[in-house]
């Protein structure tokens, strides 16, 4: 294989060798129309890509060591404990606020548990429980846990055994492969040391190594799915990907009518698939299904949330199997604009490029100023942050004071008399009595990022917007 090459976090990865099946595939059924086949490729295809696009990540972060990404084999928590700046041009829109963690878990030959310390001075923290599907399926941490240490445990869907003393709750997986993200809150600067201490205290640990039995280092095997290859995922050979990784799981009972349709072109849990096995009017029928399914997606993932005095308010994209129930073009099209986004519960991410005249951003042109009134501040039960990006980069900026972000856990960030606050978002230095409130802009066009971790349940129904931003010049 070739060294994969790493421009973004959602990059396409670049391999040589593929191992496809090549076993005979019958899909040569007469019954079988182009137009049935196209249509069917379209809704498969859209099911299945950001399942995919989870593989590709778990694939560059633990399955293939010269990936660029890779951190570890699986059941192994690796935590990336600094502080995104300018320099850092891997992820887009990289975040100021947290340290991640992330641990992939395979759950196919026993329990892993998971072991988090006690949380002191309000930190936040979290760990996003995702699955195969690309589900939240559950949450240790801050809001779903509280601060208090724990020993949280996962199981895959074909584990009967008891559960063992001290652990707070176990944690069930439809599929052998999680991914936990994790994210701590970082106070600034001044607190990297603590945050890192902390995260130390973060563990994964098989169940047998908690019950105290002896259990050699070794880790479990790669799963048996094909290497991941961009060029196979995008046309009909995302069967193969599909159906190898449909092994991981039973079928979910309310999808089985849709995998009796599924089995038309080839779809079924472990079928070999070989596309020199298929007519070729069927087979390029299936690609256009393909191509089709995926211009769905694109158009879809522009209609994620509605806008607000500027600000893309993104809803009902993330979420458990229950919340995205039958929404599988919301669920692609949300993959496409982003993997893993939090339920709106966890955190939400109001964005502009926008301000109150409807004109682009552009720290070139103007001053802004962000007004909010004392009961217009962001609503988080934990803390909030407004994040400065460069466009069309979409990174952060360097600037004389090193900031990234403004956020309420900002020192020495000033409110007015009334409560209310303002922010001043432009390039040059605002002077001594405002710098306490300025974020840096680019010296050109921007896009600002709100975080919102925790938000008061009030703001989302309806969805809370922060105030227009103003032109001050």
């Amino acid at each position: 294989m070739k060294t994969l090459k790493l421009k973004t976090l959602f990059t396409v990865f670049l391999f040589g060798a593929i191992m496809l099946g090549t076993n005979s595939c019958d899909n040569k059924k007469q019954d079988l129309t182009s137009q049935e086949a196209k249509q069917i490729a379209e809704e498969a295809y859209i099911y299945a890509y950001p399942m995919i696009e989870h593989y590709k990540m778990m694939f560059a972060y633990t399955m293939y060591e010269e990936s660029g990404l890779f951190t570890g084999p699986f059941n192994t928590l690796s935590n990336n404990a600094t502080l995104n700046g300018p320099k850092d041009t891997i992820i887009v829109r990289p975040n100021n606020d947290t340290f991640y963690s992330s641990v992939w878990l395979d759950l196919s030959h026993q329990p892993q548990i998971m072991e988090v310390p006690a949380i002191t001075n309000g930190r936040y923290y979290s760990f996003q429980i995702i699955d195969m599907y690309t589900h939240n399926i559950d949450y240790v941490g801050t809001r779903k846990t509280g601060f208090d240490a724990g020993n949280y445990m996962f199981v895959g869907p074909n584990w009967e055994g008891e559960t063992p003393e001290g652990i707070n709750k176990v944690i069930h997986s439809e599929g052998n492969y999680l991914l936990a993200l994790g994210r701590t809150q970082v106070f600034g600067p001044d607190d990297v040391e603590k945050a890192q201490e902390l995260m130390t205290g973060y563990k994964v640990l098989s169940l047998n190594k908690y019950l105290g039995n002896m259990e050699a280092d070794v880790m479990p095997p790669n799963p048996d799915f094909p290497p991941y290859n961009p060029q196979k995922v995008a046309d009909a050979n995302f069967i193969s990907y599909l159906n190898a990784l449909m092994t991981q799981g039973p079928i979910h009972p309310n999808e089985k009518a849709m995998f009796e349709r599924f089995a038309k072109i080839g779809i079924a849990p472990g079928k070999p698939f070989n596309s020199d096995d298929i007519e070729p009017e069927i087979l390029a029928a299936i690609n256009e299904g393909v191509q089709s399914g995926m211009e769905k997606i694109k158009e879809e993932s522009t209609k994620l949330g509605m806008r607000k005095d500027g600000w893309q308010l993104i809803s009902g994209s993330f979420g458990t199997r229950e919340a995205m129930k039958g929404k599988y073009l919301r669920r692609a099209a949300a993959a496409y604009f982003g993997l893993y986004g939090n339920d709106l519960e966890e955190a939400f991410y109001p964005e502009t490029t926008f301000d109150a005249d409807g004109e682009e951003l552009d720290g070139s042109k103007y001053n802004y100023i962000l007004h909010f009134n004392a009961d217009e501040l962001p609503p988080a039960k934990s803390f909030w942050s407004l994040t400065m990006y460069k466009l069309p980069e979409q990174l952060l900026i360097e600037n004389e004071i090193n900031r990234y972000i403004i956020s309420s856990n900002t020192k020495g960030l000033k409110y007015n008399d009334d409560g209310s606050l303002d922010v001043y978002i432009q390039k040059d230095n605002p002077g001594e009595d405002k710098i306490s409130n300025w974020l840096p802009a680019h010296d050109g066009k921007l896009s600002l990022q709100s975080r919102i971790y925790w938000p008061d349940p009030n703001a989302l129904d309806p969805l809370y917007a922060p105030p227009a931003v103003e032109k001050t010049n």
